[in-house]
């Protein structure tokens, strides 16, 4: 197995590559997220590969440096992490009820012999929420849990009761699709 970096602080992230069985360090980018692009799988592939080539600036030996970026698009609108409580109410205000896309763009960028491959991609995947009432989402938002997620909901904890249907990877909502990662992965 080729040493491998994470370019992230996400606990969740984390989680999903030792649940995997790999083995890896964390080094976490400090670049500005900041992009040109409007689409989403675009923004979230520039945006992987802006924390991947920041911790591949500081790494020589060889390794295999995996950035990631999550996003959640709802009728045209991206999500980030909402900035503070009214923003994650008004966030799953608009999740409620309705249909919206999680994105995750993944870069990798393979170290060797002082050459550098880098392969990027991204994964869909359409998320139904129920309805949801005004107590309901401000008792969610009590918990604190929305405050660092995009979209502002975790699928993985308590907002797992909102959730109807999914269509695509279940990992992908939760911030990597290590599945199509470990295949990548695999073919280095």
């Amino acid at each position: 197995m080729k040493n491998i970096i994470l370019a992230s602080a996400s606990p969740r992230r984390k989680e999903l590559l030792a649940q995997a069985g790999y083995q890896f360090t964390v080094i976490t980018s400090d670049t500005d997220e900041i992009t040109d692009k409007s689409m989403p799988d675009e923004i979230v592939e520039e945006l992987s590969a802006m924390k991947a080539e920041a911790v591949a600036a500081q790494i020589e030996e060889d390794t295999v440096i995996i950035g990631a970026d999550t996003i959640v698009a709802v009728s045209g609108r991206i999500l980030g992490k909402p900035q503070d409580v009214t923003a994650a109410e008004e966030m799953l205000k608009t999740l409620q009820g309705n249909t919206h896309q999680v994105y995750t763009g993944v870069t990798l960028i393979e170290i060797q012999s002082g050459t550098r491959k880098v392969t990027t991609f991204s994964e869909r995947t359409d998320v139904i929420m129920y309805p949801m009432t005004d107590e309901e989402i401000k008792a969610y938002i009590a918990t604190g849990e929305p405050m660092d997620k995009a979209g502002a909901y975790g699928i993985q904890g308590r907002a797992a009761i909102y959730i109807k249907k999914i269509d695509g990877d279940y990992n992908n909502v939760v911030g990597l699709p290590i599945a199509r990662l470990y295949q990548e992965l695999k073919s280095k």
